[in-house]
């Protein structure tokens, strides 16, 4: 069984996708083939079958593969509550809350984990296709590094560098990756990529060749920016969508600090009927919205702050006193309560904060986590909806009585008594195309036969082909081993 590693020049260079990309394409070939990131840092979670968590990214590389999602595709996967401090995922399961400077004392214990994953999928599958996190020239990480060249010694893994070109600097990126790397950690790079060229890319020809020349190393291709990236989940915070569309129904989604499972928002954003505005930090809600959606946090309490600080509680009140409606999806569920407790100190110092008090829910943040894939009947419109769950805390309170959702003939989310208020812990509702179109109905917007899930996997076919046309795929399957 094989192995190929695609390490970047930096974070958001473009390796999630193109992974997603040559995974459809070995898939497409007729190859056996699985995702692994050793080491992930998102916010972005899915739920896997074996009742863990995950990075999104890998989630969405396991389907261009045609398999389930597994804990093993993301064995590390580090969850940032605050500036400094992130909860330490490992094999899906939550093991610990550390400092930034702690986990690095911690980081080569988990190895172990690491390359017990990585083999029992290298032993399922024809192929596995790695994906590196940040960059491997970040040399003052590399002691215990389990991301990149540290785990690619440890693993023999081939290593393709890529280099992100609409940033500025390609050439700089990768020469310079090779000029401050160990030479044993550049001796397993076979080669490199140049991603999101914009234009004619025979006015890079001799740029790639120069790249070549300095280190040695075999170009694979140049790949054209894919503008069919935004149709498909994204992981970082940092490509989430401006807003997009230009239909009649107004939604404004709140970006919180520590915004998390916002692919949430990616069905909606492609509604013709809906228009979406993505409200940033020092932005007032528009008051022409019909619905606010507040998202998942990571740090509920610390996105309350949060979000005072942006004058937001403000702006809901006075969107509720103009009968607007609002949705608040997990930790924005908790956030539209009377009260959130925090009695050991979870997400930050032990205590409680008040909500925005639009539900009569309070709730307590407790340590253990729910993780689980939930099937459910929407309650106002009796429409069959798949989430999952991924949270702390449980929410009750009188208006919970009036559930937003029933799980196996359990109230689940609750409703403010005029309805127009909404909460609910369930995640990825919107995937689901009759829900989603009756829904939006039901809340007064236009539905419309957009296909979602549909469009994923034809956008990743998309992938494939572009991937096939303009990089030498087969060379790069030829150099895992």
């Amino acid at each position: 069984m094989k192995a190929l590693m695609i390490q970047g020049t930096g974070s958001n260079v473009g390796k999630s996708v193109l992974v997603a990309g040559l995974c459809r394409a070995a898939r497409l070939r007729g190859l056996t083939v699985a995702p692994f990131k050793p080491q992930n840092m998102s916010n972005n979670a899915a739920v896997t079958a074996d009742g863990g968590e995950i990075g999104r990214a890998q989630a969405l590389q396991a389907l261009a593969c045609g398999i389930e999602p597994h804990t093993d595709m993301n064995p590390v996967l580090l969850k940032p509550q605050s500036e400094t401090g992130s909860q330490v995922v490992v094999q899906g399961k939550r093991i610990a809350t550390v400092k930034a400077r702690d986990y690095a004392a911690l980081k080569p214990k988990l190895m172990a984990s690491v390359l017990e994953s990585f083999n029992r999928l290298k032993s399922q599958y024809e192929l596995v296709i790695v994906e590196g996190a940040g960059s491997p020239a970040e040399v003052n990480l590399r002691a215990g590094d389990i991301a990149n060249m540290g785990f690619a010694r440890t693993a023999d893994c081939p290593v393709i560098l890529t280099g992100d070109i609409d940033r500025g600097g390609v050439i700089a990126q990768i020469v310079g990756s090779q000029a401050v790397m160990d030479p044993a950690d550049n001796a397993l790079i076979s080669g490199f990529l140049i991603n999101k060229f914009r234009g004619d890319p025979s006015l890079f020809d001799d740029g790639y060749q120069l790249i070549a020349d300095r280190t040695g190393w075999r170009g694979f291709g140049v790949v054209p920016y894919f503008d069919g990236a935004s149709k498909l989940p994204a992981e970082d915070a940092l490509d989430l969508p401006k807003g997009g569309g230009s239909g009649d129904y107004k939604i404004a989604v709140l970006v919180l600090s520590r915004i998390a499972n916002f692919d949430d928002i990616d069905p909606l954003a492609q509604e013709p009927g809906v228009s979406l505005t993505m409200v940033r930090a020092g932005e007032v809600i528009p008051a022409d919205t019909d619905l606010i959606i507040i998202p998942g946090s990571k740090s509920t309490l610390g996105d309350l702050a949060f979000s005072r600080a942006q004058g937001w509680d403000i702006d809901i009140a006075s969107h509720l006193r103009r009968g607007g409606k609002v949705l608040g999806i997990c930790g924005g569920y908790q956030m539209l309560g009377t009260l959130v407790r925090d009695p050991q100190g979870i997400e930050g110092p032990v205590g409680e904060t008040p909500g925005f008090g639009h539900l009569a829910i309070e709730t307590e943040m407790t340590p253990d986590k729910r993780l689980t894939r939930t099937a459910a009947i929407h309650h106002a419109t009796g429409l069959a909806m798949q989430g999952y769950e991924i949270h702390i805390g449980r929410s009750e309170g009188p208006d919970r009585q009036r559930p937003f959702a029933m799980v196996d003939d359990s109230p689940e989310g609750a409703m403010s008594a005029d309805g127009r208020v909404m909460g609910s812990y369930l995640h990825g509702m919107f995937s689901n195309d009759t829900f989603r179109a009756g829904f939006l109905r039901h809340i007064g917007g236009q539905s419309s036969k957009l296909r979602y899930e549909a469009g994923v996997e034809a956008t990743l076919d998309r992938l494939a082909a572009h991937l096939e046309k303009h990089v030498d795929v087969s060379g790069l399957f030829a150099l895992a081993r």
